[in-house]
């Protein structure tokens, strides 16, 4: 079986993604087709401050294959080292061995066994490969040009948005349970940016087809959906499965859909962070819709967002149903 490639920066953006979303590790694993152990080690071994961040991941990635190719060439440049690994390998020791007894007698050289490894795959190196109990020579295999995973298919960047004009441009995000909580239930949330009028839905996991549908559902009450701006999350895979123009933003950018980003705070007040969303029931998640449709903003000149969908006929004439005011939420 083909060894895979090493993790590279854009699977450690998305592990990062991921989890903030509140995925597992299988649940990661299977997104980007890494078995678990590896998706784990990772973690485990780039994590800074008991936190996985990408950036960081990657540099501690980089420092680490750079010290180990550093080691590999200084075999090259140490004549007393390389004499001592020749020799060994010649008594047919085998690199691990080399190595362990290097440490063992304190002498003032010492590389690892991966060094050694890295060295006798070098030029400089290879013609001692047949010293190997293995006889292995590291031939430098011509790569073969494979397809490249695409985490969202057809993705399109923010900047290529469209100005936002008029009342039919959204942006959508998800929000999750607290990490203690097993439970996948979360709320899809869409955002319209001129009118701030928003909508949520309970969704039972964070798959892309569950999030679709409630997207779908929410769209049955609007008038239109001329653009959807998202973020990264591998819920928003099958967006080109919506029939709506979808753009994301960059990694790490939320302020590029900062409307939607200031409606989860306001969101939070009623459904706390790290509860478990399940406990809410769908008339309370209608609760709090009502309660942020039905607040005026200054921006709005003290007008409600959903005197602005009204007044812009921007809701189905079937759906133009009053809602309740002054919906009070204890506690």
């Amino acid at each position: 079986m083909k060894k895979k490639p090493k993790i590279n920066k854009i699977e450690r953006l998305e592990i990062s993604l991921l989890q903030q979303k509140g995925y597992g590790i299988r649940e990661i694993s299977r997104a980007l087709d890494r078995s678990p152990s590896s998706i784990s080690e990772e973690i485990r071994k780039n994590k800074v401050n008991n936190t996985y961040h990408p950036q960081k991941a990657d540099h501690k990635a980089y420092v680490r294959r750079k010290y180990s190719k550093y080691q590999g060439m200084r075999i090259n440049k140490d004549d007393e080292l390389r004499k001592y690994i020749v020799d060994k390998l010649e008594k047919h020791w085998n690199p691990g061995v080399i190595s362990g007894r290097m440490k063992k007698d304190q002498l003032p050289f010492y590389v690892s066994k991966s060094a050694i490894y890295l060295w006798l795959r070098t030029a400089y190196g290879q013609k001692y490969c047949y010293l190997l109990h293995s006889q292995r020579y590291y031939v430098k295999r011509r790569k073969i040009k494979k397809n490249k995973r695409i985490m969202i298919p057809n993705r399109v960047g923010i900047e290529k948005r469209p100005k936002i004009q008029g009342f039919s441009h959204y942006e959508g995000d998800t929000i999750v349970s607290g990490k203690k909580h097993k439970s996948r239930t979360c709320l899809s949330v869409v955002y319209n940016i001129k009118s701030k009028y928003v909508d949520l839905r309970k969704m039972d996991n964070l798959k892309p087809d569950a999030f679709n549908q409630s997207i779908l559902q929410m769209k049955r009450n609007l008038k239109e959906i001329k653009t959807l701006t998202l973020d990264n999350g591998i819920e928003n895979r099958h967006h080109y499965k919506l029939g709506i123009r979808t753009f994301f933003c960059n990694p790490y950018h939320s302020w590029e859909k900062g409307g939607i980003e200031n409606v989860n705070r306001l969101i939070r007040r009623y459904v706390r962070k790290g509860s478990d969303i399940r406990e809410y029931s769908d008339r309370y998640i209608r609760k709090v819709v009502n309660i942020l449709n039905h607040k005026p903003r200054r921006s709005l000149n003290y007008l409600t967002p959903y005197e602005v969908m009204i007044k812009y006929n921007q809701l189905l004439l079937d759906n133009k149903k009053r809602l309740e005011t002054g919906v009070r939420i204890e506690g």
